[in-house]
């Protein structure tokens, strides 16, 4: 496809697509006196213009009830975490008693591998993509060892193949087969954070249970990014965090997915708290737990409450754009930005290397480019500019064009930078 980068067929892109309209629910940050071209979505995503009024209101109501709040509020605290579900849902495709949002997101994943990894006998090595993101390399590792295991036997960490950036569905596949018996989970990045690889989660989650082993993901990079279906694909357990494509703010609440088959067992090893206790008992304050029977039996406390009242205006955003209107979107602006980068190649005759998948079904609303000859010198320079991107260690520079509030007038501007700035740092 052949696109045009001048400023008048950028802004007729953003005129004739309806789902622009939702910049404007966004703050952007300022530089220069305008907009900065803000790429880093993936990272923490923009402040929601109704976010302070939520919050204020249950500032309000704290200072008018003060505890009983909890019943009197007008979106009553005791039961806050609920008003979460329909979005959560949404965006995990799973059902109402899979999904809860709930403390962080390193925190749920311990949780939820007290669960499901339970090395046992020779069946102890757990599977996940080498370079994962360091949080879940440290909780993987540490989980092991808490086992009496060692990570450099029992983790197996696959890496793409020689030359390549990114990891090929056959070749997890192939490396779970040959686990087979020592292999007690995989556990991977639905998207990786580095290369904005889209894993298919729904392959790897059949070759993990025809290994007799479960399967979970980390969705930090996925949730609100790509349509997922966690429920169909028959995923054992999941979480993410919601400060990135989630727009909810910096150290914001996280959530899980535990799939309903596991929600009755009782052979389910889980640590437990009083939010995770039947709620139509828990002021009865008896001591033995028991269980809500839903995915919020893994609860440990009371909602985050001023932390969700923002959560709860972004999920609404996304209630109202639809998760599949916004991927179509996310995937013309993410083609646009793909095409400007190319371009900008040809033009300044520099080696632009974009490690991220090239075909849409590949990836989301991520493109990382390694600027061979460059490195972190052209980031700086385009950051003087008032490009908000990421640098990632060793080598790349990570762009997201989100589709609540990038434009394709963004891109067109971020190409004419990124061509300016390769001169300039020669």
């Amino acid at each position: 496809m052949v696109f045009d980068f001048d400023r008048a067929s950028a802004r007729a892109l953003d005129l004739a697509d309806p789902l622009s309209r939702f910049r404007d629910s966004f703050h952007l940050p300022q530089h220069g006196g305008e907009d900065c071209i803000y790429l880093t979505g993936n990272s923490l995503g923009l402040m929601p213009k109704a976010a302070a009024a939520a919050v204020q209101t249950e500032l309000e109501d704290w200072a008018r009830w003060g505890v009983e709040g909890h019943f009197q509020a007008r979106h009553p605290w005791v039961s806050y975490h609920e008003r979460f579900t329909e979005g959560l849902c949404h965006l995990a495709g799973a059902q109402p008693a899979e999904v809860v949002a709930m403390n962080a997101l390193t925190v749920n994943l311990h949780l939820l591998l007290v669960s499901f990894y339970r090395p046992a006998g020779v069946r102890r090595k757990i599977l996940c993509e080498a370079r994962a993101f360091p949080s879940d390399r440290y909780a993987l590792a540490s989980q092991i060892r808490f086992h009496q295991g060692d990570p450099e036997r029992d983790l197996i960490e696959l890496a793409p193949r020689p030359g390549e950036h990114t990891l090929r569905t056959e070749d997890i596949e192939r490396a779970i087969s040959e686990a087979g018996g020592s292999l007690a989970l995989v556990m991977m990045g639905g998207v990786h954070y580095f290369t904005g690889e889209r894993l298919d989660m729904a392959r790897i989650t059949a070759a993990a249970h025809a290994a007799g082993a479960e399967c979970g993901f980390d969705l930090a990079h996925a949730m609100g990014n790509v349509p997922l279906a966690l429920h169909d694909w028959g995923v054992d357990f999941a979480c993410w965090c919601s400060y990135k494509y989630l727009n909810s703010g910096p150290g914001a609440v996280s959530g899980i997915f535990v799939h309903a088959r596991h929600h009755a067992r009782t052979d389910l090893p889980r640590f437990e708290g009083w939010w995770g206790h039947r709620a139509d008992r828990r002021f009865l304050m008896e001591p033995d737990f028991v269980s809500m029977g839903t995915a919020e039996a893994w609860q440990l406390s009371n909602a985050p409450v001023f932390n969700m009242a923002i959560h709860k205006v972004s999920l609404d955003l996304f209630l109202e754009a639809g998760l599949p209107a916004l991927r179509e979107r996310g995937d013309r602006l993410t083609a646009y930005l793909e095409a400007a980068i190319d371009d900008a190649a040809r033009i300044t005759g520099a080696h632009l290397e974009i490690i991220t998948p090239r075909h849409p079904a590949h990836r989301g609303s991520q493109l990382s480019m390694v600027a061979h000859g460059f490195g972190r010198p052209l980031f700086d320079a385009l950051t003087a500019q008032g490009v908000v991107a990421d640098w990632r260690e060793p080598n790349a520079i990570r762009m997201a064009p989100v589709p609540l509030y990038n434009s394709f007038s963004d891109i067109a501007r971020f190409r004419n930078l990124l061509i300016s700035c390769i001169e300039s740092v020669r």
